[in-house]
C-alpha cells in the first residue's frame, strides 16, 4: 500500500542572480512499512525534501500525497495538525526541552494535542528505547545516545504516519550511532513504522530496503 507519494517537486530559493533551485522535479513514492533512506552530498537538497515531506516548508511547485492526501491542499492550521500528529521528526541535535524529563519529552506532543496518555504504551517504548531507568533523568543527565533515543521515542509516541530522520547519528560516536540505526530497524520492523531516513553515510543507509540517491536536487 502506497502512503508516500512525491509528485514534480520543485523548491526554488531567491530570484534572478541570487537563484537557487534546491529540488529540481523530483517525483517517487514509498510503501507503508517501508524504510527509505535518501543519500546525498551536503547541499544536494536532501533535507530540503524532507522537510517538505513534513510539511515543515512549501515547494514552489508539485504535489506530496500522504495516505492519498494532498498536503499543501492544507490550510497552514491543518499542515500544523498534520506535523503534530502524522509525522515524527528525528534531528540531528537532538531538540529536547532541557526543563522536561525524558518521559515528558516523549510525551510531549501528546501534551501539545491535549490526548490521552497510555501508560502501557510509555512503559512499552521505554523498554524499546532500553531507558527505563532514565525515565526521569533531564536532558543534560544523559548521553547523546540517550538523548537521541529519546528524541526517537517522542517522534514514535503518536504512532506517526511517518518517521523522518534527518542525518540521526550525525552528532554521535560510531557505537551510539550503531545503536540508533538499529533501534530505527527494530522501530521499523516490529512497531510497523515507515521511516524516512536522510544520510550522507552509505553504510548506514544499507540497512534501509532502499535507498534514493540525491544530487543537485535530482534523483539519480
Amino acid at each position: 500500500m502506497e502512503i508516500l507519494k512525491v509528485q514534480n517537486l520543485t523548491k526554488i530559493y531567491g530570484n534572478d542572480t541570487t537563484k537557487v533551485t534546491a529540488l529540481d522535479n523530483v517525483s517517487f513514492s514509498v510503501e507503508k512499512g517501508e524504510f527509505v533512506a535518501i543519500v546525498g552530498a551536503s547541499g544536494s537538497g536532501k533535507s530540503t525534501l524532507l522537510h517538505i515531506i513534513g510539511g515543515v516548508d512549501r515547494p514552489t511547485s508539485g504535489k506530496v500525497f500522504v495516505d492519498g492526501k494532498d498536503i499543501f491542499e492544507f490550510s497552514d492550521d491543518k499542515l500544523a495538525i498534520f506535523r503534530r500528529r502524522q509525522v515524527g521528526l528525528i534531528y540531528q541535535f537532538y531538540n529536547l526541552i532541557p526543563i522536561l524529563n525524558v518521559e515528558e519529552n516523549i510525551l510531549l506532543p501528546l501534551s501539545l494535542d491535549n490526548r490521552e496518555v497510555n501508560k502501557e504504551r510509555v512503559d512499552d517504548l521505554l523498554k524499546l528505547l532500553g531507558l527505563q531507568d532514565r525515565r526521569a533523568h533531564l536532558p543534560n543527565e544523559l548521553s547523546g545516545g540517550q538523548q537521541q533515543r529519546t528524541s526517537i521515542g517522542r517522534a514514535l509516541i503518536t504512532n506517526p504516519t511517518l518517521i523522518l530522520a534527518d542525518e540521526p547519528t550525525g552528532n554521535l560516536d560510531s557505537r551510539s550511532s550503531d545503536e540508533i540505526v538499529a533501534l530505527l530497524k527494530k522501530s521499523n520492523k516490529e512497531l510497523k513504522q515507515t521511516i524516512i531516513m536522510i544520510t550522507h553515510n552509505m553504510e548506514i543507509a544499507k540497512i534501509a530496503d532502499r535507498v534514493i540517491k540525491i544530487e543537485d536536487g535530482r534523483i539519480v
